[in-house]
């Protein structure tokens, strides 16, 4: 089966959120992504992801070699959380979770110790977002505060790597909003319509300028990808009038782009996420038709979001069988399994990795 070097993939660095990141054409037709949660290397290593661990690179880069050490230890033959050779442990990986354009649009954060940090319920009104105009970053407390841990990044180590998550433009109306957002959507389109277009601009600002501070230390990211992981609660009628313009207008300013529909079924929005161009990546749910998804997306790395739970529950035979239907059906593609707890043993880890390479060369 052919695969796509010039295409995105998934990517979980360790204490990370999911990402997608440059395929570089070493891809197999059925590749795995794992990746696992705070909790999971709090509980081995006691690791902090407080405030501390997104705001302190340095800090940061100590905990990652720690994340690092341990992923190598306990599966020293899977290459789980990217290439350590390559990438510094000193990179933007991880930082501010999905929250980035929410605390750019002044939600609070709340940070733990063992999990991704959340957004506040501090919602802004119809009031607010209908005075709300272009938002101008450079009055962004939290932007500002961004761009100094870049600057330090550079001094430290030299370099500005890493990827920042971004989310997508409902992901993070939903957090600016909150659910009034899914009613404004049906009574007050038109002030929908107005946040997704501001949250639209300054996402493409936002990375556009990180971009070029990345560049000017030689490292070139040139992808967006948007996560739309609340896409299953707008119908796909929804989806095509307000948000789909939306991440057209976001692909048009990179020259990759990926869609992150998480792990739902994808058959209500794959014809529509197939319009978009360029269309790098783009990843669904096992419920998903997956034979259609790869018809209507022929030239896009696609992936599979595995869940945690199946890993965890299903049996070995269910597991293989599941993943040779995602190879015939989906393939060349990736596998991607987030989040996974804790109470997820190693052994399982190691099972179903075996059961990946198995399958890819039968």
């Amino acid at each position: 089966m052919e695969t796509q070097p010039h295409g995105l993939r998934s990517y979980i660095a360790p204490g990370a959120p999911a990402t997608r990141r440059p395929c570089d054409g070493s891809e197999s037709s059925l590749r795995v992504e794992f990746g696992f949660t705070p909790r999971w290397y709090r509980q081995r290593l006691d690791i902090d992801f407080s405030e501390r661990w997104h705001a302190d690179p340095v800090y940061r880069a100590k905990t990652v070699t720690q994340m690092r050490r341990e992923l190598r230890k306990q599966f020293p033959d899977i290459p789980i959380g990217g290439d350590f050779d390559a990438m510094p442990a000193g990179n933007l990986d991880g930082a501010f979770g999905a929250l980035v354009v929410a605390g750019i649009f002044g939600v609070p954060i709340e940070y733990y110790q063992d999990n991704w940090p959340a957004a506040a319920h501090a919602h802004l009104s119809e009031e607010q977002i209908r005075a709300m105009s272009t938002l101008r970053l450079e009055d962004s407390r939290f932007f500002s505060l961004l761009m100094e841990q870049l600057d330090a990044i550079e001094k430290e180590f030299g370099r500005i790597e890493g990827y920042l998550n971004w989310q997508g433009v409902l992901n993070n109306a939903y957090r600016i909003r909150g659910p009034e957002i899914l009613t404004d959507l049906v009574i007050n389109p038109e002030l929908a319509t107005h946040l997704f277009a501001i949250i639209t601009e300054t996402m493409i600002h936002g990375m556009h300028l990180v971009y070029a501070r990345q560049a000017a230390t030689g490292i070139v990211v040139d992808h967006a990808t948007v996560s739309n992981c609340l896409v299953n609660m707008v119908s796909p009628e929804q989806y095509r009038e307000f948000l789909l313009p939306c991440d057209q207008r976001i692909a048009d300013a990179f020259p990759r782009f990926g869609v992150h529909n998480c792990a739902w079924k994808v058959d209500p929005y794959i014809r529509d996420y197939a319009k978009i161009k360029p269309l790098d990546y783009v990843d669904m749910g096992l419920e998903s038709n997956l034979a259609k998804a790869r018809e209507a997306c022929p030239n896009t790395r696609r992936a599979l979001m595995y869940t945690p739970m199946a890993l965890a529950s299903n049996s070995l035979e269910r597991l293989r069988a599941d993943l040779r239907r995602i190879h015939s059906e989906l393939g060349p593609c990736d596998v991607v399994i987030a989040d996974i707890e804790a109470s997820t043993s190693d052994e399982r880890i190691r099972e179903f990795w075996a059961l990946t390479k198995e399958v890819a060369s039968a």
